[in-house]
């Protein structure tokens, strides 16, 4: 009889244990779940590619989320940034770079991606970079720049790295990126070692795998004073404006200072916005479609909401090998 009773308790106590945590799990922070919930509930939200083969549409955008009284972004912050928010929806998985003061009218702006990084903090303490996902978020790293110039040192920027899952037992390393800024000597300097440094980690840690890089790199491949072009060759990189506007050829590289009206820009012309990828031996990337999206992230009055153009682009993968590379 005790021996009985004893097992009785311990099912009670187990069930218990099992509503605790499908109780957590309901008031969790869509963050927190993107750890915590199990692959099968995860992947019942999750488009419907097969396990071998699907698309998905990726996105990068400078938001401008410096205070408005600092901020060279013309129409209000606030407004602005909820706007972005609910048109970052239209896109599966979004990069974001200085997004510090208004985190807040980014993220509570729909519920189309459940994998949110959280946030780092306003600027002074942030690095301002933030990914939103409608896969499930692995690992995400924050590495400061060892090099930096000026205002650009005022904040801890640098990159972050993620895996992000984009079927079960596929995953891609993502790279958010913000470097230096400015086009000055020194400011090349640094930016020229922020792109040594994010060379470097991409071969130590993500040696063989897909990788996909996206941010405000603030350099330029025809810009004779930084490296970016190295970046691709160092880490087999492609660049799906190159492969698509450029006909696969490098725009040439001049000592002239670029223009810094970026607003101004067309799908012709080189941004310092840029969306990298390289496929694996085990997932096969393909890009089908890049855009420079001066048109839709504009408010009433046309103006647009950041001093940025966002990027976009679309990938087909397939997985070319019958070896998953679990996580």
């Amino acid at each position: 009889m005790r021996a009985y009773l004893l097992l009785e308790k311990n099912r009670f106590l187990k069930s218990l244990s099992w509503l605790f945590i499908l109780f957590f799990l309901s008031e969790a922070t869509p963050a927190t779940r993107a750890n915590m919930q199990p692959m099968s509930a995860r992947w019942t939200q999750l488009p419907p590619d097969s396990a071998n083969a699907g698309s998905f549409s990726v996105i990068t955008y400078n938001i401008a989320g410096l205070p408005q009284l600092i901020c060279s972004a013309v129409a209000p912050r606030k407004e602005s940034i909820s706007a972005i928010g609910r048109l970052l929806n239209r896109f599966d998985i979004a990069h974001v770079q200085e997004d510090f003061n208004y985190n807040q009218y980014l993220y509570h702006t729909g519920n189309a991606h459940p994998f949110r990084t959280p946030t780092k903090g306003a600027v002074m303490t942030g690095d301002g970079l933030n990914t939103l996902s409608k896969f499930p978020v692995k690992h995400l790293r924050r590495i400061a720049w060892t090099d930096c110039t000026g205002a650009d040192c005022f904040t801890p920027k640098g990159f972050t790295y993620t895996r992000i899952e984009i079927a079960p037992d596929r995953f891609i390393d993502f790279y958010n990126v913000h470097a230096n800024a400015y086009n000055h000597p020194r400011a090349a300097l640094a930016r020229r070692h922020n792109m040594e440094q994010l060379s470097t980690y991409i071969r130590l840690h993500s040696a063989g795998n897909a990788v996909i890089v996206m941010g405000d790199l603030n350099g330029r491949y025809s810009f004779g004073q930084d490296n970016v072009d190295r970046l691709l060759k160092e880490n087999g990189l492609a660049d799906p404006w190159v492969n698509m506007h450029c006909k696969n050829q490098l725009p040439v590289r001049s000592d002239a200072i670029p223009a810094s009206d970026i607003l101004s820009l067309t799908d012709s012309c080189e941004t310092i916005d840029k969306i990298l990828f390289r496929s694996s031996p085990f997932i096969q990337l393909k890009p089908a479609a890049y855009a420079l999206e001066n048109v839709m992230f504009t408010n009433a009055k046309g103006q647009p909401l950041s001093d940025h153009h966002p990027v976009s682009a679309r990938f087909e993968w397939k997985f070319v090998d019958e070896v998953i590379a679990y996580d």
